[in-house]
């Protein structure tokens, strides 16, 4: 009985066992027949969302050129050589076996390691178990593309795939400056933002028209297909602008050199210099140094040239263009008495006192007396009306340079009571105002230009890389007119006398080369909320030649150490010194037709690309008009044969023919003209390409 009873346990118990497989069985069933057939679409669909993966393909960022296509910024790819000591059909035996080969290959390419030290190198990994050895083991780093394929074709690497010899190139993307530190606030720099990859401008030119140069992101999908996961570009990323400045390389570094030579000497905190052209507003140097924290050295640093200060005695030209277009003075023989004076009981004063001054006298002399008389008796009755005058000059609209933090003038808009004449008193030579050295130069640049207000610029065409479309910028005017010509003719002399009269403030910067005109501008600067007579801003503003101006011109200092430092020896002989140097390097040359026309009714002109980013084009460079395309010629690239690269640029002809496998060297500046062996020659890889560039 006992034994029956056992068996019927022990059947029992698989019974049970049984029971709980099918009944497990049938469950995973009907799991398998629910996802299967009933709600497979839901979890298709969630299995897609998991595998399906969609990234950002950034854009390639533009250049930023010199006028004549130097690059002076540019993105470059630096690479990084590892080798991986456990690839899969890595062999050690091979390795050693051509090691000395190596070694003194990388010896003679990369030195100063020798090739004893490079077989060193190499087979220290090797001391360790397989397990245990570098899968990321670090050769060399911030090579060129020549360097690397350089790399590739040395023995043990040469034939062999990643899997065989290890070797592992990675790239990254740089943005650099060729010119190192030259226009260096100009041109600004870029970073990556916070919440992504992205590299996007943060100061100078590269913020300013960043949605341009940082061009439009593509995406790339990973999708899951019915045989595997596929990886594919699902929208092509659109490269960015190139942007042409106006920056001549050779003139900025002139003005930089010029710049930083007086800074040291008078031992300035900073100090800013920009040159233009008078006739088109381009901006062909720009510098702004600052002195470092230890003293030692001047740097490029905050971009002061865009920025208000208080001018000084150069706006005196300003109020003087105002009383003669308002028909404040109509003769400039006119005597004004500039003997001790008191306004609304407050005294005004000169550095260099007289008993009376002609009107043309007035800015020879940089009386305040004088400026004060003329101004305050027409605009004494309604001193706003003064602010309406300069307003309706163009002169406090935006200037669009292309120069990040621009700021625009400051000049108030004064009450008809004793206040507001007050400082209209002050206003009228240099105080109670704030005015960035741009403003001042664009004055200028007008009276040089027969009153032709034109804008000053820093960049002058487009670029489009993706379709080989050229955007060609306009020359524009903030006003037709700011003046006539005879007024225009008239502040020429008075400007030329500060430098060539016998009492003119700027007589030390006499040069029978180069005759300068302008006008010098002390100000006193402000600490805890009062001027400090032993700190000053040094001003000198004006063109060169004087009789025929082809270049304007100002140059600021700020606080030299040694108070007796005056306008035109520190400012106004940085101006001289880059107006000699560039007469002494055939800068200037000798026609007289320098001076552009003003254009009547001519509506400005833009060349753009006939897509969808016109409107961009317009808002960013503030000129519309209508729309001119030219076609840059594509390069050829048939395989065995030398490509076309003529009219690229530098960088864009050199990717071209590297690709191609071709190593490459050049000549001139500018874009390619010529390259030899001639395009469509047949040539084997490796052959050297020698460009011409104009």
């Amino acid at each position: 009985m006992k034994k029956k009873s056992g068996k019927r346990t022990i059947l029992l118990r698989y019974a049970v066992v049984i029971a709980l497989i099918l009944l497990f069985s049938a469950t995973i069933m009907s799991k398998v027949v629910d996802t299967s057939v009933f709600t497979a679409d839901r979890w298709n669909e969630k299995a897609s969302k998991l595998l399906d993966k969609e990234t950002v393909i950034y854009p390639e960022r533009g250049n930023i050129l010199a006028s004549d296509g130097s690059v002076l910024a540019t993105n470059l790819d630096f690479y990084t050589i590892r080798m991986d000591y456990r690839a899969g059909a890595f062999s050690e035996d091979t390795l050693r076996k051509y090691v000395g080969a190596l070694s003194t290959a990388l010896a003679r390419e990369f030195p100063p390691r020798t090739a004893t030290e490079w077989q060193e190198h190499l087979l220290k990994p090797l001391d360790k178990p397989q397990k245990e050895r570098s899968r990321w083991y670090k050769l060399l780093a911030n090579l060129s593309y020549s360097d690397v394929q350089k790399i590739k074709g040395m023995p043990f690497f040469k034939g062999r795939g990643a899997n065989k010899s290890g070797l592992i190139v990675e790239t990254v993307r740089r943005r650099v400056r060729p010119y190192g530190d030259m226009a260096r606030r100009s041109v600004g720099g870029v970073g990556e933002t916070v919440e992504s990859r992205e590299i996007h401008g943060r100061s100078g030119l590269e913020c300013a028209l960043d949605s341009l140069l940082y061009g439009v992101p593509g995406v790339a999908e990973k999708k899951n297909m019915t045989r595997g996961i596929y990886d594919w570009t699902k929208t092509e990323a659109v490269p960015g602008y190139d942007v042409v400045t106006t920056i001549d390389i050779n003139m900025q570094d002139i003005v930089e050199n010029e710049l930083n030579s007086m800074l040291s000497h008078v031992q300035a905190d900073w100090g800013v210099a920009v040159l233009m052209d008078v006739a088109t507003g381009d901006i062909k140097a720009i510098s702004n140094l600052e002195c470092t924290k230890d003293g030692n050295d001047y740097i490029e640093a905050m971009n002061r040239a865009v920025l208000g200060y208080e001018p000084g005695s150069v706006v005196k030209t300003l109020s003087m263009l105002i009383a003669l277009e308002e028909g404040a003075v109509t003769d400039i023989d006119e005597e004004i008495p500039t003997g001790k004076c008191t306004y609304m009981g407050r005294p005004i004063t000169d550095s260099h006192p007289t008993t009376s001054l002609k009107v043309r006298e007035v800015l020879e002399h940089s009386s305040n007396i004088g400026m004060t008389r003329i101004i305050t008796r027409r605009f004494e009755e309604n001193p706003g009306e003064f602010y309406s005058k300069i307003k309706n000059l163009g002169f406090l609209e935006p200037m669009h340079t292309g120069i990040a933090g621009e700021a625009v003038p400051r000049i108030d808009s004064v009450p008809s009571n004793r206040g507001g004449r007050l400082v209209l008193s002050r206003q009228c030579f240099g105080y109670a105002t704030e005015i960035p050295p741009m403003y001042t130069l664009a004055l200028y640049n007008a009276i040089a230009n027969d009153g032709a207000f034109v804008r000053p610029r820093l960049y002058k065409r487009l670029i489009n890389k993706a379709i080989g479309v050229d955007t060609v910028l306009p020359v524009t005017y903030i006003k037709e007119k700011i003046c006539s010509r005879e007024n225009a003719a008239i502040l020429r002399d008075m400007l030329r006398q500060v430098v060539w009269g016998e009492h003119g403030t700027g007589r030390m910067l006499r040069d029978e080369h180069v005759a300068l005109a302008g006008k010098t501008g002390t100000a006193y600067m402000i600490e805890d909320g009062q001027y400090v007579t032993s700190k000053k801003r040094l001003t000198f503003c004006g063109y060169f030649p004087a009789d025929n101006p082809k270049y304007s011109c100002i140059v600021m200092t700020c606080a030299p150490k040694a108070n007796w430092f005056g306008a035109a020896s520190t400012s106004g002989q940085i101006m001289k010194n880059i107006a000699l140097k560039m007469y002494s390097r055939g800068m200037l040359g000798d026609h007289s037709d320098y001076r552009a026309e003003v254009p009547h009714n001519d509506v400005p002109r833009i060349a753009a690309i006939g897509d969808d980013r016109r409107d961009e084009l317009r808002d960013a460079f503030d000129i519309g008009g209508k729309l001119k395309v030219l076609r840059m010629p594509a390069g050829e690239t048939r395989a065995g044969h030398v490509p076309s690269v003529t009219g690229m640029d530098l960088r864009s002809a050199i990717a071209v023919i590297e690709s191609a496998g071709y190593n490459v060297s050049h000549s001139g500046n500018g874009y390619v003209v010529a390259s030899s062996p001639a395009p469509g020659t047949p040539a084997k890889a490796g052959t050297k390409v020698e460009l011409t560039l104009q």
